[in-house]
């Protein structure tokens, strides 16, 4: 048999098509629209923010000072010293904000509330002000038919507060400014999250010092801080019941992800079993009510302490638990007492532009699989899943992002899968509306499916805007 080479082989195939006329062709474009991609009926579509990424206006309307304002300004704490102070700049132009969601055509915005601009001190006397300006957002996104979902507390902690979360009054002082709020604005809002992302407000910001307030307590220190954390979320859900009863509730995590090297049983029941013990003192926690004995065990003399009552708030019953998705742990049984370990990534594994954003697209499968099947919630929303990317416009003003369509397109095929197979998920919030400042990495990660020019404050459109909203009017992977 004689062998072709790549090139021989392209000459015989054109040839072939030659022969044929416009039949490849023909056929090519003329096959149906690719089917069951579909998601389910009611599918909520959104973006998500955070008030100290994209709001700036820290001096305006009677807000106080939060703890990322002062760390922000703490030299070396953030590349070239980036801060929030101006951001996008969204305290202004929050109407031109609506209408870029507006324009893609998303039902609902995951919005954070700034709790220093609601309580200037973190407790006392509320702003009016303040208040008054997220009424002013909410009825714009209302008049243009978007829900809102709020989130109370995406890690700008008044800094006016004793000690932040090392101090129990901090828990206290959240579970009263989420009353207030949820009070005042249950005509607005009808879905509230508690906490974004507890591990980096608390391991983070206390045990590593990578985030506001930038310390590094010792491992009971810390893990009292956890448990601050977690109090905090569980006194803020008996709040807004008491005072929203009609309100959805419940928080956005970061679960870590956990997903089986092989779609096999054993691996498959050691991705679930890690995702519970990963897990333990966070989601794990919350959602049983009680703190694992594994991870008490392991902690011993620095394992939290426990208060009466505690636990009953931790634990208090949620309408949905929110995930924010974007990479994976590769996890295989073994033999050991856990029964599982987690593989270490190879130098050579792929990333986004940021380096700790592992390309991983089945991980957003997994985290709806891995906990609707330990906990059974009544619903689940990914809360957050996107990328950076190295945006850079074009001669001619334009943004292709095609590294983050390939991102998107991938996690929502895997997403779909999800919703095929029956487990509850209800919508999905893409990070982010538009390039912001990303914490300890300023101004130099873009996250957004809008483009911002930092000079001049101006929001274009990416490619993977284009793509998002031809998404959501399929209502499927595109």
């Amino acid at each position: 048999m004689t062998r072709l080479t790549r090139r021989q082989f392209g000459k015989v195939a054109a040839a072939s098509a030659a022969l044929a006329g416009a039949g490849l062709p023909q056929f090519s474009e003329g096959q149906a629209p690719v089917t069951g991609r579909q998601f389910p009926p009611g599918f909520v579509w959104g973006c998500a923010t955070a008030a100290y990424q994209i709001e700036g206006g820290v001096h305006e309307g009677g807000r106080g000072p939060s703890v990322w304002d002062i760390f922000s300004h703490t030299p070396g704490k953030t590349y070239h010293g980036d801060t929030g102070d101006v951001a996008d700049d969204s305290y202004h132009l929050y109407k031109e904000d609506v209408g870029l969601l507006k324009d893609l055509g998303v039902t609902a915005y995951r919005m954070s509330m700034a709790w220093p601009r609601i309580f200037p001190e973190g407790k006392g006397q509320p702003s009016q002000a303040g208040l008054d300006y997220y009424k002013r957002v909410l009825d714009e996104l209302l008049a243009h038919q978007i829900t809102p979902y709020v989130t109370l507390f995406h890690w700008d902690l008044p800094a006016a507060l004793p000690g932040g979360w090392e101090s129990r009054a901090t828990a206290l002082a959240f579970g009263d400014y989420a009353a207030y709020v949820s009070r005042q604005l249950s005509d607005r809002v009808q879905h509230f999250m508690t906490t974004n992302e507890l591990v980096c407000f608390t391991d983070l910001g206390y045990k590593v010092g990578q985030f506001a307030p930038g310390l590094k307590l010792p491992r009971a220190e810390a893990n009292q801080v956890r448990h601050h954390g977690i109090l905090a979320h569980g006194l803020a859900v008996q709040a807004i019941r008491a005072n929203a009863p009609r309100a959805q509730v419940g928080l956005a995590e970061n679960a870590t992800i956990c997903v089986p090297i092989i779609e096999d049983r054993a691996n498959v029941e050691a991705a679930r079993r890690a995702t519970r013990e990963e897990n333990a003192p966070f989601l794990t926690t919350l959602l049983e009510g009680a703190y694992p004995e594994s991870y008490l065990r392991r902690e011993g003399a620095n394992a939290p302490r426990i208060e009466p009552g505690d636990m009953q708030a931790i634990g208090s019953a949620l309408d949905f638990v929110g995930l924010n998705a974007y990479t994976p742990n590769y996890v295989r049984a073994d033999g050991s007492e856990r029964g599982y370990a987690i593989e270490p990534d190879p130098a050579s594994y792929p990333h986004m532009a940021s380096p700790w954003l592992k390309l991983g697209p089945e991980c957003i499968y997994w985290t709806v699989r891995n906990v609707s099947e330990i906990w059974s919630p009544k619903a689940i929303y990914i809360t957050e899943n996107g990328c950076s990317s190295a945006d850079v416009p074009t001669a001619d003003g334009r943004i292709e992002d095609t590294d983050r369509v390939m991102y998107l397109r991938n996690h929502l095929t895997h997403l779909q899968r999800a919703a095929a197979e029956g487990f509850p998920i209800k919508g999905y919030f893409l990070w982010s509306l538009m390039d912001n400042f990303e914490w300890v990495d300023g101004y130099s990660k873009r996250f957004g499916i809008h483009y911002v020019d930092y000079k001049t404050l101006k929001r274009t459109p990416k490619q993977s805007a284009a793509w998002y909203r031809a998404a959501i009017a399929r209502n499927a992977v595109v």
